[in-house]
């Protein structure tokens, strides 16, 4: 006769998330596909939606980032390597990231709305693994400034467009795709680019030499790098390949990988160029400008990227409420705990809002002037707010697990490690609250227009109405002034937010208004007031239900 040992018994404890749907049961994310264009993605996107939701996606985003990448600076006999070898699963990744359209593709796609699909996806994938989004990101931003310039389109702009991930360490002529990373960053001047002290010397046929070092390279693994260095007219932008013009390795040199707090799975490196060949991109004297254009998408994704991660947080702290109870009924049953799980979901429904309202205007730039104006006071105003609240949500979610939650064989530790990460790169908060008020000053339009948007939805809740006031107070001309950015960079991302829930007419866009802009406001998740529809807003939120409703 056997016995069962009460001691080894698994009670109440949550199975693990996994094998579900993660489009279908995003129903904030579906709606905000919709209203910006891109239903006629609705297909893919659920299709997509079920394979990173299944078992074994989860265990490769599990794998990258469990193997970080191993740099190798030599050879087996003594030759400078400088590369790096990653874990099958990193790759498995960015082939993934290739195939669709996340890394460079998607400008081969111009079908209105073809922005918002890729943010979508861009938002699913970061639920899995963010650190291959890296230059799945840089990639991406990369083409339309390359695509400019004719000398660099062959085999540039052909190869990063491609859906093929080609891993292997080889000059880009010889490859079926790649991939860009960027370095701007110096020791000496961080955000301030205009401080960089690398050389560009003309070195014949189109050919630049540089010297000089950057502080932080991003996706050191890449084919390519946009950098930036001083020439003789000025800061230029370049693009430096890892294979010099003679198929030879580049003068790029990786002093040591970065030792970083989470995107372990990504390769960041600082690295030296002793006479690197590069191509100018641009024209000498304009390298901020093509960097800042460069920077306009990768914020975006910054953004999508956090709203990703907020939502695999929230995912499994709603699958750990349904399915663990405490004093005789589920978690998800509990007063207190439907509060603060409706608060994280009006949260993240906000953002995920805002963050596909911002890729329809970039779909819709090219044809209208008006939505281009508005993206260059959105961008930087929704990276600032969405990257920046992202931590808080994630350790409240972390918090709903308990234990559970703290310990490294769960999600939630690498969901935190990451969560600042998106703030701080490509230029922290105050860089963004800044760019907010130059977007301000530089094209007086972008206020009318964003009061215009804004005013479309008044008289629907006394609270956005009062904000919507105050906020245009605060965007007369000379009332904003620099130590003021932050808060005026929140106002407009919280009127953003809310107007367009309540346009939507979603249950979040009244409980957004009542708690973020109305009375004291906003007092820490878990403070909605009574009369919330708090059914309502948990519903749309449950990443396993996906029936529609």
């Amino acid at each position: 006769m056997t016995t069962t040992d009460p001691m080894n018994a698994v009670l109440n404890q949550a199975p693990p998330l996994e094998n579900f749907n993660r489009y279908l049961g995003n129903r904030p994310l579906r709606d905000a596909v919709l209203r910006e264009g891109a239903g006629w993605a609705h297909d893919e996107l659920a299709e997509r939606g079920a394979e990173l939701g299944s078992a074994e996606w989860v265990r490769r985003g599990e794998l990258a980032n469990a193997s970080p990448p191993r740099l190798r600076g030599h050879d087996r006999d003594g030759r400078p390597a400088d590369r790096f070898e990653f874990h099958p699963a990193w790759h498995e990744c960015l082939g993934w990231l290739k195939q669709h359209g996340l890394a460079g593709a998607a400008w081969t796609q111009p079908r209105p709305g073809a922005q918002v699909r890729r943010a979508a996806l861009f938002q699913l994938f970061a639920e899995v693994e963010s650190g291959s989004l890296c230059p799945a990101t840089m990639t991406h931003a990369a083409v339309p400034v390359l695509a400019r310039d004719f000398g660099l389109i062959e085999p540039w702009v052909r190869l990063a467009q491609s859906t093929r991930h080609d891993p292997r360490f080889l000059p880009a002529a010889s490859k079926r795709g790649v991939l860009i990373g960027m370095g701007v960053t110096e020791r000496q001047g961080g955000s301030d680019v205009r401080a960089n002290i690398s050389r560009a010397e003309p070195a014949g046929d189109g050919w630049y030499r540089l010297t000089g070092h950057k502080w932080f390279m991003s996706a050191t693994m890449s084919d390519a790098f946009l950098v930036t260095a001083q020439s003789a007219g000025g800061l230029g932008c370049f693009l430096l390949p890892r294979f010099g013009p003679d198929g030879g390795l580049n003068a790029l040199h990786v002093r040591r990988a970065k030792d970083k707090l989470g995107d372990r799975s990504n390769a960041t490196a600082e690295v030296v160029f002793d006479g690197a060949l590069a191509r100018l991109v641009g024209e000498e004297g304009r390298g901020i400008a093509t960097v800042m254009e460069v920077a306009g998408l990768t914020r975006l994704d910054c953004a999508n990227g956090s709203a990703g991660l907020m939502r695999a947080a929230l995912s499994h702290a709603l699958h750990h409420a349904r399915h663990r109870s405490a004093f005789g009924k589920p978690l998800v049953a509990q007063p207190l705990m439907r509060n603060v799980l409706a608060d994280m979901a009006v949260e993240l429904e906000g953002h995920v809002a805002f963050c596909m309202a911002v890729a329809g205007c970039i779909d819709r730039r090219e044809t209208s002037a008006e939505a281009g104006t508005l993206a260059r006071l959105l961008v930087p105003a929704l990276k600032y707010w969405v990257c920046g609240r992202t931590p808080a949500l994630v350790a409240e979610a972390m918090e709903v697990l308990g234990g559970n939650g703290y310990v490294e064989d769960g999600p939630m530790p690498r969901l935190f490690r990451q969560s600042p990460l998106n703030s701080i790169w490509e230029g922290a908060g105050n860089m963004m609250c800044l760019d907010v008020l130059r977007a301000l000053q530089r094209e007086p339009a972008c206020r009318d227009l964003l009061l215009d948007v804004l005013g479309r939805v008044r008289g629907i809740h006394a609270g956005y109405d009062r904000h919507l006031d105050a906020l245009a107070g605060a965007l007369a001309p000379q009332a904003a002034q620099e130590g003021d950015a932050r808060r005026l960079a929140g106002r407009i991302a919280l009127a953003m937010e809310a107007a367009l829930l309540l346009a939507a007419g979603s249950p979040a866009g009244d409980a957004l208004c009542s708690s973020r802009l109305a009375g004291d406001g906003w007092q820490g998740f878990g403070t909605l007031a009574r009369n919330t529809d708090f059914a309502a807003i948990l519903a749309r939120a449950d990443p396993e239900r996906s029936d529609g409703d």
